[in-house]
């Protein structure tokens, strides 16, 4: 099965997706009504830290998706398939805005590992994206594999560089 094989499924039986996106925030919602004001205690800590789990993961790889379609693939945004690229990132949208509600991002285990997945992506997606737009080709001497150790090497320097600037 391949990507494209999983989105025909989806778009062909949308019913299971819809589901699923409608339930998370639901959950989230659901959670901001009967916990409210014990957001900080651990059994809400692990419902919200799982719900951002739960719906964080689809959000990130369809905002991932639509920045590869739209930038790399030249996709018109009136192709946007509803179900795998407009409705999970809604989802993620209402459920983080109903956890922000009772919580605060400080108080959910493992929270800043996501942000720093959302930084590396957006390294990658920008590098891939200059090295494109400028149509650089590597002629050298230099063996490939030195190349892809240089290449992590500036990944690895640059996600340091913009944590150390998200952190002060």
């Amino acid at each position: 099965m391949t990507l494209g094989d999983l989105f025909d499924m989806i778009a062909g039986n949308p019913s299971l997706a819809l589901f699923y996106l409608m339930a998370v925030p639901l959950t989230a919602f659901l959670a901001f009504i009967f916990g409210k004001g014990q957001g900080k205690e651990t059994p809400w800590r692990e419902l919200y830290a799982a719900l951002v789990y739960l719906i964080c993961i689809p959000g990130i790889f369809a905002i991932t998706l639509n920045v590869y379609f739209f930038l790399f693939e030249r996709q018109s945004i009136m192709e946007a398939n509803i179900f795998t690229q407009v409705l999970p990132i809604i989802s993620m949208l209402i459920t983080l805005w109903a956890i922000r509600l009772n919580t605060c991002w400080e108080d959910i285990p493992g929270f800043g590992r996501l942000g720093g997945l959302v930084t590396l992506i957006f390294i990658l997606f920008t590098i891939m994206w200059i090295l494109e737009k400028t149509h650089i080709f590597v002629i050298s001497i230099m063996p490939f594999y030195y190349f892809i150790i240089l290449l992590l090497i500036l990944l690895v320097a640059s996600r340091f560089a913009v944590k150390s600037m998200i952190s002060k």
